[in-house]
């Protein structure tokens, strides 16, 4: 038994050493190097091995906390063959030309993603962007503490509710911040109105000063996944996670309207390696590489398949609302690019924070 073991394990050895010989010789882009630049855990599993595995290519991963500091390096010509940047400031690459025209020939299967994450305002014929992820941002609530009932009648106002106080995440994003403070005042989160912009500070003020929130970024999943806190300013993706993990939470999208977002990937206008980069942006819509990413990260895929799938019956979403982006509500928006508005709203987000430190 032991030699014949010894025996079958030598020729499935020799079998795969040929398969792999063949394999290479078929790896279109053998020796080659991807440069991607992305968030943080924001990939599946596999997505990069897989890649590599089918291309021969080598994929380097840079990560970024903000599109803020991924603009910094892009625009003072860091070179990187595909970008995942989020919608508005994929609205700004375009505008200031650092971006290359998609090349649709060598992608074939855009007919795999959804028409509601596609063609968006930004970039309306997809000519520079295809979606990686959607989803939007709500309350992310523990349902023995927090009634439906006070969030339909507050919406975002609920995080100025004392009864809550001590007792509520704000999220440190200042765009998101804000979304939620001119949503609550019946203003459009693109306003460019000064005055709304002063208002929308004011009610973030409040809020800091007398409801002593906890302002968190990423920790905000696993803490609202443990029950530490009553509500939170959170993403859909997450939000489907933490429901996930804890069947006591809950998620609401406020009538008053909310952010309905989009990351996608791009390709720079410096890209060293752009049919590699085709490659790439080419395979995320793949089935297999759509749920590896959105069954492992959490967020919407625009694959239509993987989405119907992870959130029908026997997915690992199935009856998790933030999974699957709100549609038909036309208070709800995509961000827009203001340089104006975007300087004006980090001014004052900073102060909020200092008024924030102040008051603990």
């Amino acid at each position: 038994m032991k030699k014949l073991l010894t025996s079958t394990l030598i020729g499935a050895l020799a079998l795969t050493l040929a398969g792999c010989g063949s394999n290479t010789q078929e790896r279109e882009f053998e020796g080659q190097e991807l440069h991607l630049y992305n968030w943080g855990e924001y990939m599946g599993e596999n997505l990069i091995s897989d890649f590599e595995d089918q291309t021969g290519a080598t994929v380097n991963v840079d990560y970024f906390e903000s599109n803020e500091q991924m603009y910094i390096k892009v625009a003072n010509g860091e070179s990187f063959d595909v970008l995942v940047p989020s919608d508005y400031m994929i609205e700004r690459l375009i505008k200031e030309d650092l971006l290359q025209p998609l090349d649709k020939e060598k992608l074939n299967n855009l007919d795999l993603l959804s028409e509601d994450v596609m063609g968006l305002d930004y970039d309306p014929e997809n000519e520079y962007s295809i979606p990686y992820f959607w989803g939007t941002v709500g309350i992310v609530y523990d349902k023995n503490k927090v009634s439906e009932e006070d969030l339909e009648k507050e919406g975002y106002n609920i995080f100025l509710d004392t009864k809550y106080k001590g007792d509520i995440y704000l999220y440190d994003s200042e765009r998101d911040s804000f979304m939620m403070a001119l949503k609550a005042l019946g203003y459009s989160m693109n306003t460019t109105n000064e005055q709304e912009l002063q208002e929308a500070y004011e009610w973030l003020v409040q809020a800091v000063e007398t409801m002593e929130p906890e302002i968190v970024t990423d920790e905000i999943i696993d803490n609202m996944a443990q029950g530490r806190k009553a509500l939170g300013l959170i993403y859909s993706g997450d939000a489907a996670y933490v429901m996930s993990e804890n069947e006591d939470m809950g998620f609401y999208m406020p009538e008053t309207g909310t952010n309905i977002w989009s990351d996608a990937m791009v390709i720079p206008k410096n890209a060293e390696n752009p049919e590699l980069a085709h490659a790439f942006i080419d395979y995320v819509c793949t089935y297999e590489a759509s749920m590896d990413n959105s069954s492992y990260v959490g967020y919407t895929s625009p694959n239509k398949e993987v989405m119907d799938e992870l959130s029908g019956e026997g997915g690992d979403y199935e009856g998790i609302n933030a999974y699957i982006p709100r549609s038909g509500n036309d208070n709800d928006e995509v961000f827009k690019y203001d340089e104006n508005t975007r300087a004006i709203i980090a001014d004052l987000w900073s102060r909020v924070k200092v008024v924030a430190s102040n008051a603990e």
